[in-house]
Order: C-alpha cells, then structure tokens, then sequence
C-alpha cells in the first residue's frame, strides 16, 4: 500500500512538472511572439561635413532603431515625445488590418502625440515578412525619424531563395546642413520649393566624396565566396535613387516585403517609401568596393545630385586600399528606369501566390496635377501646389479615422471624384494657364470587399514628373504601367494579370501612368499620397474610407484608451 501511495505521489508530481513545463512553454512562446519596444523621440546634436545641428531622434540614433519581429508576431512600441515637435510615427508597409489607430500619420489616423505625452502603437504583424520601415509622418521630420522593419519568415520557413550567410540594413536618406523645419518654413513663406537636401546618405553617413567626410562613412565587412542579403530602404524625402555596387552584380529577391521571381541587375532603383531585398555572392577579387546612390531625375528639375558611398570590404583587406566606384545609370536614364520596373515580378508560387483581382467593382482615375494657390503675402503672390482630379488636398484639425468613427460631421466630405472633371490631353504640351486648383478634406469612399482599379495618370501642369505614390493599409498590385496618355479601350489589354509585381509603393512614370489593383478588405480610413514630401505638403494626397463589413471582425476596432487628442 505504502509503494503503491508512494507511486501515485510520484505520478503526481510527474504529472505537476510536465504541466508546469507545459505551461511555462506556452507562456514562453507566447511571450516570444510579443516583441516591445520603447522609442523615446528627443533631441541630439549631431555632425555631418563639419556641420553640427540639433536633430530629432529616436533613442539618440540617427537613423534610429531596426525593428525585428517575426510573420505572426504582436509588436508594441511605446513611443514617448521629448522633443519640441508633435509627433507620430508611421509604420510604412503594415497592413494594420482593422486597426488604423496604429498606422500612425497625424491627422489622419491620429492626432499627432505632443510634447510630454506617449501613445502605444499595438499591432499584429500578419501575412507580411520581408524588409519595412519606419517614420515620422507629420512636417518634414522623417528627415531624421526612421529606421527599418525586418519581419523574418515564421519559424522553419525557409526564404525561397538560396540562404544567405549574413544580412544587411542599408537605409539610403538625406542630410541637410541646416534645421529642416526652418527651411521648410522658409520656402513656404515664399511659395517656392525649399532648398535641396546638402547631401544622400547611407545608414546615415554621405561618404569619403565629400570633403570633411571625416569618419562619416558606412562599411560592411565581408567574406569571400560567402552570401549576403542586403534589405534596403529608400528614406530620402525627395529623391529617387539609383544604387549599385562595384565589381558586383545583385540579384532582386523582394520588393515592399514580398517575394519577387529573382532577376539580376546592376543596379537598381527605388523610390521614396520602396523597400528591395537583393542577394549580392562576394565572388568578386579580395578588395574594397563602393556601394553608392545618386538620383535619378529625367526632368529639369533642380535636385541634390551628389552621390553617396559606403564601402563593401572584403576581410583582411587594409583600409588603404582605394574603393572602386560603380558605373552607376546616368541620372536622366529613363530607359533604364522603366526597364527595371518591367522586370520586376510576383514570385506566384503555391506558398506565396499573387491574388490579383480579376474583376473589378470600382474603376479610378485620378490625375496628378502641379499649380498654384492664390498667396498674397508670397513671392507673385502665388504658392506652388499640387492636386489629385484638381482638388488640393486640405488637412483637418482632427483625425479623420476618429472623425469617421465617431460620426463627426464638418470634418470631411466623402464625394472625391471617381475621375477628373475634365478630361484633356493629359501629358502634351506644358499646360501654364488655369493652374488653380479647387481645395477640400475630400476622401473617396469605397464598400467593403469590393475590387478596385486605379489608374494614376501624371499631367504636364507646369511639368511632368515620376511620383511614387504609397497607400497606407494595403499592398496592390501594379497591372500595367506606360508612357503617356492612358488609354482605356487599349491599355488594359496588356495588362500583367499573372504575377504583376506586389507593392505598397508605386513609382507612376514622368509623363506616364500605373494601373494598380487591390481587394479593400480592410475597414478603415487609408491614407493615399505622393511619397515626395514636397508634394505631399503641396496637397498631393487624399484619403479613402473603406466601410465596415457585415462580419463580427470586419469593422474598425475601438480606439486605445491612450489614443492623442488634438
């Protein structure tokens, strides 16, 4: 009786240690699949070309932190303001899938969070793995405020593609000498552009080009015969770049964190807001070789056309040894632009497949337009501007995503035109007279569910010119794209209904259009805008409400209770 007791008492606590065990792996993983960080947004002073400034940044970083998480994973990021500035932080790429209270840009989905105050941003990372990024979404402070998402495959997913060795963040920006708000200001004041950035960046740093370069430089040592993934972002406000590494070919595996048919190249290019993943095999001669980006501008427009570097050193090779530089495109290289987009493509694979919707529902076209709005107190007393079917986007005083919650009335209309009012040949001959543009908090309202095609067309209203343009909440994917007038009877017959490449960024052609579609399953009220931010302060922008659907989580989620108030 006493062995057999003690039996069960053994058996017992046997039984206690494997739930204990139990549970502590469930609380384990569980707690593994919620990544928190803490972003305390502030001011330091930093130097860069013999020019010191006071900066705003997160956590003293410039750029600031890499977010990593995994496909699946909660990520809770406390963001806590200490600088002079209101402040919001988007998380450029995220779906936020009924959540828009997380995407982050003020006034559309938030009011921007003020000096003194935190706001948590709380979101699933759902569906997506690949190379994001992060920035402020409010003036021109994402000038200093961002830093790269990394979203790793869940684990025992393999990439569909060879297995690098090691990666690598490489976050291309720029740099003004001066403080970039006063710039900005100051050009306003005017009704003029403000003065271009003073140089590129990567990671950061310009590069040895420029004099009084001091230490400012970015390298990354590396293996012969070894594998390295780069995952590359395009921070620069303004500019779209070019970049390419010497005695190197890349091979592109991803686009916006979504796989792509892999393709090598090179050089690539990217626009403000895109991110690209490509493989680079360091099979080339030991050495020292610049990576190095330049702009790329196929119009007569003023722009910073200084190249930035960085240094692929391969190990054991002394910092004496002079870098080779790249042959980079020439800045005005359309041919190659377009060409390199054509090539881009959804990988389209049982694990990974491109769900471009077939039939559409809603049929867009929204022209892109530069003009002027009336400004007594401005140089000919005009401003510079910019529209979207000839309506100059105006900002509210409260989010819109409340607004539309809460059934506020006054703060914005739901009538922005499916199409322009006026049809005309959108890219001939620079159109200069009745450049004024009507103004309005118009937002275009789309059901739930339903299929979209939208077609964005560039004008020559005073120029044409290439504009990347992101929608928040929602990848797309870009069916066609060309040069010139879109034509609706023909166009679309050469659509890519396949494997179109899957974005959240698109770059519409100077003088062309792109064709994107998208499913709006995702209620809410998303941002849609040029990512140029000179544009987007010009009024290039509106917003689409997508209504709630009949399912239990198919409506927009109550706000936090710690949500900024304006």
């Amino acid at each position: 009786m006493v062995s057999h007791g003690g039996s069960n008492f053994l058996s017992g606590q046997t039984l206690l240690c494997m739930l204990f065990g139990l549970v502590s792996l469930v609380s384990f993983q569980v707690e593994a699949a919620t990544k928190t960080y803490q972003f305390d947004v502030q001011v330091n002073n930093v130097s860069r070309l013999c020019h010191a400034k006071p900066i705003v940044t997160v956590n003293g970083m410039f750029p600031g932190p890499t977010i990593y998480a995994r496909e699946g994973d909660r990520v809770i990021i406390n963001v806590s303001n200490h600088a002079q500035y209101n402040m919001s932080i988007h998380w450029h790429g995220l779906k936020q899938y009924a959540n828009g209270w997380a995407d982050g840009p003020a006034y559309i989905t938030q009011c921007p969070i003020k000096t003194g105050s935190s706001y948590v941003y709380d979101f699933n990372v759902t569906g997506q793995r690949g190379t994001l990024w992060w920035h402020a979404h409010i003036l021109w402070l994402r000038a200093t405020v961002y830093g790269a998402i990394v979203i790793l495959p869940q684990q025992g997913t393999p990439y569909p593609f060879p297995k690098p060795d090691s990666e690598q963040v490489l976050v291309l920006g720029e740099w003004w000498h001066g403080d970039v708000e006063e710039i900005v200001k100051q050009g306003n004041a005017m009704g003029l552009p403000p003065n271009m950035s003073d140089a590129h960046t990567i990671n950061g740093k310009p590069g040895p080009l420029f004099s009084c370069s001091e230490k400012h430089t970015f390298a990354m040592e590396v293996e012969q015969g070894k594998k390295y993934l780069l995952r590359i972002a395009n921070a620069a406000l303004n500019d779209e770049l070019f970049f390419a590494i010497a005695g190197h070919n890349m091979t592109v595996v991803e686009i916006d964190a979504v796989y792509t048919k892999p393709f090598t190249t090179s050089a690539i290019l990217i626009a403000p807001g895109q991110t690209t993943n490509v493989l680079v095999y360091t099979n080339s001669g030991p050495g020292r070789y610049f990576m190095a980006v330049r702009p790329f501008q196929d119009v007569p427009i003023p722009v910073d056309n200084k190249t930035a570097t960085a240094i692929l050193q391969y190990k054991g090779i002394p910092n004496s040894v002079l870098p080779s530089l790249p042959q980079l495109p020439s800045p005005n290289d359309t041919d190659f632009a377009l060409n390199y987009n054509k090539m881009l493509r959804s990988l389209n694979t049982l694990n990974f497949p491109a769900k471009v919707p077939l039939k559409v529902d809603r049929n867009l076209f929204f022209t892109v337009g530069l003009g002027k709005s009336a400004c007594p107190t401005c140089i000919n007393g005009t401003r510079l501007s910019a529209s979207l079917n000839n309506i100059t986007f105006v900002m509210p005083q409260i989010a819109l995503l409340q607004a539309h919650y809460s059934n506020t009335k006054g703060v914005f209309t739901a009538d922005f035109p499916d199409k322009p009012p006026k049809a005309f040949n959108y890219t001939g001959a620079p159109l200069t007279a009745n450049l004024f543009t009507n103004h309005g908090t118009r937002l275009n309202k789309i059901s739930f569910n339903s299929t979209v095609e939208l077609v964005i067309q560039d004008t020559n209203l005073l120029s044409v010119e290439s504009h990347p343009f992101h929608l928040h909440g929602y990848n797309f994917f870009v069916v066609g794209t060309g040069v010139g007038n879109f034509d609706p009877t023909k166009d679309p017959a050469k659509y890519n209904l396949v494997d179109p490449p899957e974005r959240n960024t698109v770059g519409v052609p100077t003088g062309g259009w792109s064709a994107i579609r998208f499913r709006a399953d995702n209620p809410g009220v998303w941002f849609f805008h040029c990512h140029l931010e000179l544009h987007t302060g010009w009024g290039l922008k509106t917003a689409f409400v997508v209504e709630d659907g009949p399912g239990k989580d198919q409506a927009v989620r109550p706000p936090p209770k710690d949500l900024p108030l304006c």
